[in-house]
């Protein structure tokens, strides 16, 4: 009798499952209970798990301190997220650590609630995300890898803004979204100008995609463009923050990616971690996308997986959307090609002792409207601290003023002890101003909440 080999994965993969079967935004709502239900039984339906190389770990729960490094929560964690979205967060923590420590090659979050639109304050939920599980990660395993350089790749079909502006003047901390224009899509950001603070400049770097863009328009981008400033920048880690909904069936965009594109992408951008993030076509997406990334991840064989209703011919790209796609690639080329010659006053402004920023962000979800004031320390010896000045309303609610202070792991003395002073100046001289004052110290990892006042 001929002796039947086990498929062998050429890469160890582990994959961490958070389905959050008990919670959801509403029965009704994109993100809902069943989201990831059909997913999960397609994996155990192509008998994934019974590769060899290809094992399923436990996600496990992100504590108070790992939130605190990412996110300061208005006004507190309990008040803003639930114990699904401590399991989303300590499975992405759970997959980084399970890669770090050598366990496994790849790692696979199929999780969800999703987390890429929580900038670093958050007064509540906006584009179905209520804490930034992917900054979270990050937060938590440079606690122990202090001077890891890692790289994003975000091809969700929305700009990933929360993570942009959390590490939008970390200069070790590469940002890529691939997304849907933001003129024709929610958050409506995630321009080409968008490209990092002036310590930063050029860590943040965003492709917006015409809607109707195939598989052909984003592979161009991530051969092209992507693949060429990942081998500048050298990662330790590449994350793909793996949003789903670029696909062609997908309620809520206008793209028309198939899982036979999602899954070539993966392969030649070949993620140390992939974090899933949004995705909403429950049924005719989700379980064919996730199956080829795992197959593309764990170096098997992904080119038989076909959604039911592809059909290729229906899948062509305009030319229009070629040559668009092909213009703000040349540009981005010619930005990150001359990142270091750039003189950043033309740009910035005169960059005196700090940079500051206004925002007004609106939260969808929970219907909060938020303006901020955002000033970064200009410091020739370190990335600076941040100095955030935040004012939140919402309909038949008294308005609420918080003020916090951020400080990184790489920050110089000098600049440690000033932002010291600027938040015990805050707490003793203003706290008449702002119902909470935070400090976020990640260079002593010690986080401290003054309030209500």
């Amino acid at each position: 009798m001929r002796r039947i080999e086990r498929l062998k994965a050429k890469n160890r993969l582990g994959l961490i499952f958070f389905p959050a079967f008990d919670w959801e935004i509403d029965p009704g709502h994109p993100e809902r209970q069943e989201r990831l239900l059909y997913t999960r039984d397609q994996v155990f339906e192509e008998g994934l798990l019974d590769i060899e190389g290809i094992v399923e770990y436990k996600p496990e729960l992100a504590s108070k301190d790992d939130v605190s490094r990412a996110n300061i929560c208005v006004p507190d964690i309990e008040s803003v997220s639930t114990v699904s979205h401590l399991i989303s967060a300590g499975a992405a923590i759970k997959a980084a650590e399970l890669v770090l420590e050598g366990k496994v090659d790849k790692a696979f979050a199929i999780v969800r609630p999703p987390g890429h639109h929580a900038f670093r304050v958050v007064h509540g939920a906006r584009g179905f995300c209520n804490i930034n599980n992917e900054a979270i990660m990050v937060e938590a395993i440079r606690k122990k890898y202090p001077d890891l350089k890692i790289a994003f790749v975000d091809t969700d079909a929305h700009h990933a803004d929360g993570t942009q502006e959390i590490f939008y003047h970390d200069p070790n901390v590469l940002c890529i979204s691939l997304h849907q224009d933001g003129r024709t899509l929610y958050p409506g950001t995630g321009f080409i100008h968008e490209l990092g603070g002036p310590g930063a400049f050029a860590r943040t770097l965003n492709i917006p995609l015409p809607p109707g863009t195939t598989d052909e328009g984003l592979l161009y981008a991530v051969k092209e463009f992507i693949l060429p400033v990942l081998e500048d920048f050298k990662p330790d880690l590449v994350i793909n923050s793996a949003g789903q909904d670029n696909h062609y069936s997908d309620p809520l965009t206008n793209m028309r990616v198939s899982a036979q594109g999602y899954a070539r992408m993966n392969d030649l951008l070949d993620p140390d971690l992939a974090i899933l993030q949004g995705g909403y076509s429950i049924e005719t997406a989700l379980p064919y996308v996730n199956v080829g990334i795992i197959l593309a991840m764990a170096g098997l064989d992904y080119t038989c997986v076909r959604e039911p209703d592809y059909k290729a011919e229906k899948l062509q790209q305009d030319r229009a959307i070629s040559l668009e796609i092909q213009r703000t690639v040349e540009w981005l080329q010619k930005v990150w090609e001359e990142r270091d010659r750039i003189d950043l006053e033309k740009i910035f402004g005169k960059l005196d002792k700090f940079y500051r920023r206004e925002k007004d962000i609106y939260y969808d979800t929970d219907g909060i409207s938020e303006t901020q004031e955002e000033k970064v320390r200009i410091c020739p010896d370190c990335p600076g601290y941040l100095l955030l000045d935040s004012t939140a309303r919402r309909a038949y609610y008294r308005q609420r003023r918080i003020y916090a202070v951020t400080i990184p792991r790489l920050v110089c003395d000098d600049c440690y002890q000033e932002a010291w002073a600027e938040f015990e100046k805050a707490h003793t001289s203003n706290k008449g101003n702002y119902a909470y004052i935070y400090l976020q110290d990640l260079k002593k990892d010690k986080y401290i909440s003054k309030g209500p006042f």
